[in-house]
């Protein structure tokens, strides 16, 4: 068995996270000449955001002719640098998924409502890193002195949010897809509402369709 799972998905369908990439037979099921049947080891969660049994998926992407299609404009797949005297903030929008902890936790740093919105020099550096490091999306990160923060190591876990995408962290790899300029791979935000324009990633698009789980 390996020691950590794998995310994939089917272009129009659900995603998969494979516990186990080694086939192994099923128990209780044979073919007529008597060979086990085989398959890796998955659990299909729902992406459609429709399904009657989320998190996982029930087949209602195919009644509703669910899109997995990725809209978003490329040209705003792009991270900005914004140096303060002790640390540079980085930043990539287009991966954002708005859950807040940056701009609710730390106002004097992160503010949309100013330009630029990011002030590296707000607040204390200690307080600045422990702000990003609750940002679920990979959009944030941090260097100092020129050097770019590694990702802590966690252990391999998808968290159901309330609302919102699945917060995947501790390395998980997401099979077949590009990530956005910078964005990390430790930790990243996946849609689970259906109508993130940034397919596979949330892009915040939850809060705009009014996506409830657990109702």
């Amino acid at each position: 068995m390996n020691s950590k799972p794998k995310i994939a998905f089917t272009p129009n369908g659900p995603y998969y996270l494979m516990h186990d990439m080694q086939a192994t037979p099923v128990p209780n099921l044979r073919r007529a000449s008597g060979e086990a049947c085989a398959t890796v080891r998955g659990v299909a969660l729902c992406r459609c955001g429709a399904s009657k049994n989320k998190p996982f998926c029930d087949g209602t992407h195919g009644a509703i002719g669910f899109s997995g299609r990725n809209t978003a404009d490329p040209g705003k797949d792009r991270r900005v640098s914004y140096a303060g005297k002790r640390i540079t903030i980085l930043d990539n929008r287009s991966i954002c998924s708005h859950a807040g902890f940056c701009t609710d936790g730390l106002k004097s740093v992160f503010s949309m409502h100013d330009d630029p919105w990011i002030d590296p020099d707000g607040a204390k550096v200690e307080e600045i890193v422990a702000t990003i490091r609750k940002c679920p999306s990979g959009a944030l990160g941090y260097a100092i002195d020129g050097v770019e923060a590694e990702a802590p190591e966690r252990p391999p876990m998808i968290t159901v949010t309330d609302d919102g995408p699945y917060a995947v962290t501790g390395g998980i790899e997401l099979m077949g897809v590009k990530f956005g300029q910078g964005a990390s791979t430790e930790h990243y935000t996946l849609c689970r509402c259906g109508a993130s324009k940034n397919k596979p990633f949330c892009d915040g698009s939850h809060w705009q369709v009014g996506f409830r789980d657990p109702v």
